[in-house]
């Protein structure tokens, strides 16, 4: 019995050997979005500034953890009139609630389940993962590895209601976002 206790504990720390601390590069990492405007077009954005880590197990091709906060002001729509009104109370209210965050709590095959809080509503948030399965070394002697994310949210769910009826029927704003997190982490020593 005493055998099989310590074959188990050094197995399963022989396993977290693989797994490594990542820190997100931001500068080759994106969080953006899409959501459906007047019914017939999508307006993307995405989020400037970020950051966070994530536990990427190399043996195994698996995430282990995740988190990041996102800055709320930092949204960019390339329309400067927009930007501002999503920062505003009819939105995110960027004020109040300066940040989104996530933090996965299970990964079930190729799905990520995780508490997203935006506008002060925690909720949980299903999204497709894809990790990239290669780690690499970077030319500064850096190790790297990337994973990607995509899902989508009611808006409504987090308290982002506003919208404006348009004359044709329909609504100015869609209730659907489209999410894509792009993430190139570089392992911490």
């Amino acid at each position: 019995m005493r055998l099989k206790v310590i074959l188990l504990a050094t197995t399963l720390s022989f396993g977290t050997l693989f797994a490594g601390m990542y820190k997100v590069d931001v500068d080759h990492s994106n969080v953006a979005f899409k959501v459906k405007h007047m019914m017939i077009s999508n307006v993307k954005g995405e989020f400037k500034k970020f950051s966070g880590t994530f536990e990427y197990d190399e043996k195994t091709n698996s995430l282990k953890a995740l988190q990041g906060i996102v800055d709320i002001d930092s949204i960019s729509t390339d329309n400067a009139k927009r930007d501002a009104h999503l920062k505003s109370a009819d939105f995110f209210d960027a004020a109040k609630y300066p940040t989104m965050s996530y933090v996965l709590e299970r990964v079930k095959g190729d799905t990520a389940y995780g508490k997203l809080t935006m506008h002060g509503i925690t909720k949980e948030v299903k999204m497709e993962l894809e990790t990239s399965g290669t780690v690499v070394k970077d030319p500064w002697g850096n190790t790297r590895t990337g994973l990607s994310l995509s899902g989508k949210i009611n808006r409504k769910d987090f308290g982002l209601n506003w919208n404006q009826v348009i004359e044709a029927g329909g609504v100015m704003v869609g209730d659907e976002v489209k999410m894509s997190i792009e993430l190139e982490g570089i392992l911490q020593k």
